[in-house]
């Protein structure tokens, strides 16, 4: 009986997965990546799959100054970026900000208090899980260990700046088991670990 009331909780408690495009030598500045139907349907996935978003301010920012005037057709978009903004639009987003508290865009929710609670009690209340989309906020998250999975869109370049994955540190090495790896057609491989033990 216990394990079974152990398994129905997992059930019910969502993942957090860390999802952010990143070139090999660790850059991960979103104008170094490959920007295509592939890549842009690969991240269209990750959100079907995901129950929230969540991202700290500057990535907030970034994506409220052009996704919401696509998805309401004012700005020329391919058909693959129209679908992201529209699915985008209607996705529960949630942001980690200690400067700002007003977020008007659609179904967006500002988290406030101890990170470590706000988080996990989201966590808690999504089944679905949620996607992580936010360089700096994940490093914090993962000091705090509440993410669970790792999905990294590796690109076949070397940016040669910054800013890098994980570039302020962490207090030890995270050990993360592969569970698949997926080259696409430009290059990019999509790489999908969980943490280990």
């Amino acid at each position: 009986m216990a394990a079974s009331r152990s398994g129905l909780y997992t059930r019910l408690m969502g993942l957090l997965t860390f999802s952010i495009n990143v070139t090999l030598d660790g850059c991960v500045d979103h104008r170094e990546g490959i920007a295509d139907d592939e890549t842009h349907a690969f991240f269209t996935r990750l959100m079907d799959g995901a129950g929230a978003m969540l991202w700290g301010r500057t990535t907030y920012e970034m994506m409220e100054s052009s996704w919401p005037a696509i998805a309401r057709g004012e700005e020329d978009a391919p058909p693959t970026l129209r679908e992201w903004a529209l699915k985008l639009e209607a996705k529960p987003k949630y942001v980690v900000s200690s400067t700002r508290h007003d977020f008007p865009w659609n179904n967006s929710h500002h988290l406030a208090g101890a990170l470590r609670t706000t988080v996990q009690e989201l966590k808690d209340r999504t089944p679905d899980g949620v996607l992580l989309g936010s360089g700096r906020l994940a490093t914090e998250l993962d000091r705090l260990d509440l993410i669970d999975e790792y999905r990294f869109l590796v690109h076949p370049r070397i940016a040669g700046h910054g800013p890098t994955l994980y570039e302020s540190g962490l207090a030890s090495t995270r050990r993360l088991d592969l569970i698949s790896a997926e080259p696409l057609r430009c290059g990019a491989v999509a790489m999908h670990y969980r943490r280990a033990g």
